[in-house]
C-alpha cells in the first residue's frame, strides 16, 4: 500500500492507491480551507480492508491539517458513494471467528475497533465539519460512513441508502445502531434497523437523514463543496465547539450539557476571529446580525493555519 496525503492549502490533487496502483482515495482542494475526498473502492463499490486503510490514512491526515477547515466525502464513480462493506471479506472473517470456538456476547469485554470503526469515530470526534456528498448507492458500511459525517447531502436518483444487515443475519457494525438512534430517535431507528430498510434519496430526506436533496442530474459535489466553503469561512473555534456540544448532548445530563455550553460559549469570546467579527458588527451594524453584516464581517476572519491550543486552555 502506498499513501500520499495533502499537507497544505495548495496541495492540489493527491492520490492514495493500492499495491496494484488502483486509486482508492483522491484528495483535492476545491476551495480555500476545503478538502474534497473521492472514494473509489473498486467497480462494485465495496469497502474492504485496503480501502478502509486508505480512507483512514486520508482522514487522519486531513484531521491534523490546520489548513483544512471542512471536508467533503464523496464517491469517485458516478452513482456510487460506497455500496457497502465486502461480504467476501466478512465471510472470511466469519470463518476465522467461528473456528476460534469463542462467543462474543460479553459486553463487559468489547471487541476492539477495526480500522474502519476507528476511522468513522475520528470523523465524528474531529473538530472540523465533515460533509457526505451522497452521489449514489450507500448501504451498510457506506451508509454508516455517511452517518459518521456531520451533514449529508444526497443526489436524487435510482439508488438506495440504508442498513440491510439484518437481512443477512448481521447487524450494523460500523456505528449504525448508535448514530442512527441519535439522529432519528429510538422508535424510528428500531423500525429502520430491525427491518433492514433501504430507502430512496427522497425518502431519506423525508426521514431527516439528509440536510438537503439535490435534484436528479444536479451536482451534489458542488453543493457540498459550497456548503463546506461557507463553513470554512466561519470562525473555526465556534464551529468546533458547537459540533462538540451537539455531538455529546446525549452523553450526560441536561445540567452537564448546559454547563459545557456556557463554558465553551465564553471560550469563543477569547478567539481573535470571533472578536473581529462581533466587533465589526457592533461598530458597523448597530450590533445586529444580518446577512449584510455577516458578509462584511467574514472579511476579518483569518483562514491561515493556526496551531491548536493545548486542551484545557
Amino acid at each position: 500500500m502506498t499513501a500520499e496525503t495533502a499537507t497544505g492549502p495548495d496541495a492540489g490533487s493527491v492520490t492514495a492507491a493500492d499495491d496494484a496502483g488502483l486509486p482508492l482515495i483522491e484528495i483535492d482542494r476545491p476551495a480555500r480551507g476545503v478538502a474534497l475526498v473521492r472514494i473509489d473502492p473498486g467497480p462494485e463499490g465495496l469497502m474492504d480492508a485496503a480501502a478502509a486503510d486508505a480512507l483512514a490514512g486520508a482522514v487522519a491526515a486531513l484531521d491534523g491539517d490546520a489548513a483544512v477547515r471542512a471536508v467533503v466525502l464523496t464517491g469517485a464513480v458516478a452513482g456510487m458513494f460506497v455500496r457497502h462493506y465486502s461480504l467476501i471479506e466478512l465471510a472470511a472473517t466469519a470463518g476465522k471467528v467461528a473456528a476460534s470456538g469463542r462467543r462474543f456476547n460479553d459486553l463487559s469485554r468489547p471487541v476492539k475497533p477495526a480500522p474502519f470503526n476507528a476511522c468513522l469515530d475520528r470523523i465524528q470526534a474531529s473538530s472540523k465539519p465533515w460533509i457526505a456528498a451522497l452521489n449514489g448507492w450507500a448501504m451498510g458500511g457506506g451508509f454508516e460512513l455517511a452517518l459518521a459525517c456531520d451533514l449529508r447531502i444526497g443526489l436524487d436518483g435510482p439508488w438506495k441508502f440504508g442498513l440491510p444487515e439484518v437481512r443477512a443475519g448481521l447487524l450494523p457494525g460500523g456505528g449504525g445502531t448508535q448514530r442512527l438512534t441519535r439522529l432519528l430517535g429510538e422508535a424510528r431507528a428500531l423500525d429502520f434497523v430491525l427491518r433492514g430498510r433501504i430507502v430512496s434519496p427522497a425518502e431519506a430526506e423525508r426521514l431527516g437523514l439528509l440536510s438537503a436533496l439535490v435534484p436528479a442530474g444536479g451536482d451534489v459535489v458542488a453543493a457540498a463543496v459550497a456548503l463546506a466553503a461557507d463553513l470554512a469561512a466561519l470562525p473555526g473555534l465556534g464551529v468546533a465547539h458547537a459540533k462538540r456540544l451537539v455531538r455529546t448532548a446525549l452523553d450526560g445530563t441536561l445540567e452537564q450539557g448546559l454547563g459545557a455550553e456556557r463554558t465553551l460559549f465564553v471560550d469563543t469570546l477569547t478567539d481573535a476571529d470571533t472578536r473581529a467579527v462581533i466587533g465589526r458588527m457592533a461598530a458597523e451594524a448597530d450590533g445586529r446580525i444580518d446577512d449584510a453584516a455577516l458578509t462584511a464581517a467574514a472579511a476579518d476572519i483569518d483562514l491561515a493555519p493556526q496551531p491548536a491550543a493545548p486542551e484545557g486552555e
